[in-house]
């Protein structure tokens, strides 16, 4: 579980300054762009507070929202697959391709497919999936995972990709021109959309009003995956249900701003049913496999389930400093960064994530920038809270690896602190004898001393010097 390396693989990345200096600059152009789409501080905290209520009000009814889509989908055509685990989400989709015998697929942008490592799947039984959108294209052939959600080969630098597609695609010259290497990646792809037996998506938002799967994207890969071949099956979470129509716009004007700096997307693709009679093209079938993972877990908790508001658009990992500086791989999820702080636990169990929660400053910028008003640094605290739990507590709604960082020995610490520091006698008298003995302090106090010099206690504590100048304390 790669997620349990998070210190060593962030230490590692903390020393390869290519990588510290792609991102920082990758980070700042990301920021800039953002803040010239929300010059009016006004609007945007009307439009936050607007998608913060969409979101809300939609998960409050989200079994309800569920059914509801299943009913429409069901209706217009599209049929509704449900998995609880990763493993169930790959059986379907591995057994609906083996049922037309298929081969190849093409995938277009599917955080959810990463999460559940469906290519590897596929491949174990047989089945070759290509990545279409055009990050995930370079990391799959690298052999990479994405290391940000939106971008998902903002690591690599146009020289690395230059080499990797001369070495990898064949009879490719070596350039190092940005448009030309897109050419390239999209020439080495254009063919097999008509050979692919099944095109497989992400959903961005999936609408249970009307039955329909909306997807963004630039690239037009999204609308030829979930056109062209003659079986289109979409995986998504069961969060991303929204009740109305009407509720698109808003989010959607949040979405590509708050991610990329753009306005709006090239392509925003609404898909209700599979190919009709009369039309032209389209697929002849269409899957819909929602999947649960863990999010009924942290929809459970009240507080905990404002995570599931998130609409993916990276926002709070572009403004983290500890993203910045470590990058998406050292966190070893398919969520990085602060998102995948918080939404990792529950996918992963806190036993695999313990350390996430950690790896934040609380500085709160990843809070003030998410469209949604995801109050992240809050739930960073909640988490840290439940990792050092006792795990034998008994709690309404305790979560997967609960105590994973539970320590007995800093817990009796905590505890005999707060008995002298509840009383003021107590107080007065370990005051009396720290300033006293104050020579006696350990010089390595845990992790405090890695970065900082030891605690001292000061030779007169604040009520002695207050007395001395004639001024008592209380």
């Amino acid at each position: 579980m790669p997620s349990r390396q998070f210190k060593a693989r962030a230490h590692e990345a903390l020393d390869n300054k290519l990588l510290r200096r792609s991102f920082r600059g990758a980070m700042d152009f990301l920021q800039a762009k953002r803040a010239a789409q929300f010059p009016d501080a006004a609007e945007l905290e009307a439009l936050r507070l607007l998608g913060e209520q969409i979101r809300q009000r939609c998960l409050s009814k989200l079994p309800e929202l569920l059914e509801k889509l299943e009913a429409r989908l069901t209706a217009n055509g599209v049929k509704v697959h449900w998995a609880e685990t990763p493993e169930e989400a790959n059986t379907i989709i591995q057994g609906l391709i083996a049922a037309r015998k298929g081969t190849l697929a093409l995938k277009g942008k599917s955080m959810v497919s990463e999460e559940t490592e469906l290519n590897h799947h596929l491949e174990a039984h047989g089945i070759v999936a290509i990545e279409s959108d055009m990050g995930e294209y370079i990391v799959q052939l690298a052999g990479e995972k994405p290391s940000h959600i939106v971008m998902p080969a903002i690591h690599k630098t146009k020289v690395q990709i230059a080499r990797l597609f001369h070495e990898r695609l064949p009879d490719t010259p070596y350039t190092e021109d940005v448009d030309e290497l897109i050419h390239i990646g999209r020439h080495a792809i254009r063919d097999l959309y008509v050979q692919a037996d099944v095109g497989i998506s992400g959903v961005n938002f999936a609408v249970a009003e009307t039955g329909t799967l909306c997807l963004v994207e630039n690239e037009g890969n999204g609308r030829m995956c979930t056109t062209v071949p003659d079986m289109h099956i979409a995986i998504t979470g069961i969060e991303k249900v929204v009740e109305h129509l009407s509720d698109i716009p808003p989010l959607y004007s949040l979405l590509p701003r708050s991610a990329t700096g753009q306005p709006v997307t090239t392509y925003f693709n609404m898909i209700s049913s599979p190919r009709r009679p009369g039309e032209l093209d389209g697929p002849r079938e269409v899957h819909l496999v929602l999947l649960d993972n863990g999010r009924s877990q942290a929809y459970a908790d009240a507080q905990l389930r404002k995570t599931l508001q998130c609409i993916r658009c990276g926002a709070c990992m572009n403004h983290c400093p500890v993203y910045a500086r470590v990058g998406g791989h050292a966190y070893g999820t398919t969520y990085p960064g602060p998102i995948g702080s918080i939404i990792s636990p529950h996918l992963l169990g806190l036993e695999n994530t313990k350390d996430l929660p950690t790896a934040s400053s609380l500085c709160g910028a990843c809070g003030e920038v998410c469209p949604v008003k995801i109050p992240i640094p809050e739930m960073l605290m909640r988490l840290r809270e439940e990792a050092a739990r006792n795990p034998e507590q008994t709690v309404a709604h305790a979560l997967r690896g609960q105590g994973a960082a539970h320590n007995p020995t800093i817990s009796l610490a905590w505890r005999i602190w707060r008995f002298v520091h509840a009383g003021a006698l107590r107080y007065r008298a370990y005051s009396w004898l720290a300033t006293r003995f104050r020579r006696l302090a350990p010089k390595q106090q845990l992790g405090w001393t890695i970065h900082r010099i030891p605690l001292t206690p000061a030779p007169k504590s604040l009520h002695d010097l207050m007395r001395e100048r004639g001024t008592p304390g209380r």
